[in-house]
């Protein structure tokens, strides 16, 4: 069984496979956990076939089905009150640019760096506000599935769509 934790790391690896070569201890650095975290992710996620440790790579098509399937029920946030913080769901890109939303308190991970007030949304991981705002590619993907996550079905139907063509952009897995 994977956890938040998991999913934010394959969420990380996804969003560099195909582009990028890389190893546990740098992208542990990058995302803010440790190297050993980042190892028992990638072996729950084989044992579960999301993850082919042989070649390094997501299996895309897995992993996007566990994800649109799943992610409201496994990986349900807990929600809280109006707090600052960087925003999240369709209030980040890209769904931001796709949905107007006429609420006065948009979902936000907490962050006292934040430059937005919302309703608390508990992140994948505590350290995904930080590594967000140096990383657009993996803030975007952790966006779309916090809309999978919290969000209405037309949140989630924008969500499934744009996470589609960004886990498949330059995937060879799926």
């Amino acid at each position: 069984m994977i956890d938040s934790v998991d999913v934010y790391v394959l969420l990380k690896v996804a969003s560099i496979q195909h582009r990028d070569s890389w190893a546990q201890g740098p992208l542990a650095a990058k995302i803010g956990v440790s190297s050993s975290t980042v190892n028992r992710a990638l072996k729950r996620a084989a044992e579960v076939k999301l993850y082919d440790p042989a070649r390094k790579r997501i299996n895309v098509h897995a992993f996007e089905q566990a994800l649109v399937c799943g992610a409201k029920f496994f990986i349900a946030p807990k929600r809280g009150g109006d707090v600052r913080g960087v925003l999240t769901a369709w209030a980040a890109p890209p769904l931001d640019e796709m949905i107007s939303s006429s609420e006065l308190l948009l979902p936000v991970w907490p962050h006292p760096q934040g430059e937005a007030r919302g309703l608390s949304i508990e992140p994948l991981h505590p350290s995904a506000p930080a590594v967000a705002k140096e990383d657009p590619e993996f803030y975007a993907l952790l966006a779309l599935v916090d809309a999978l996550r919290i969000g209405s079905s037309r949140e989630g139907d924008l969500a499934k769509r744009e996470l589609h063509r960004r886990l498949r952009d330059g995937s060879d897995l799926g």
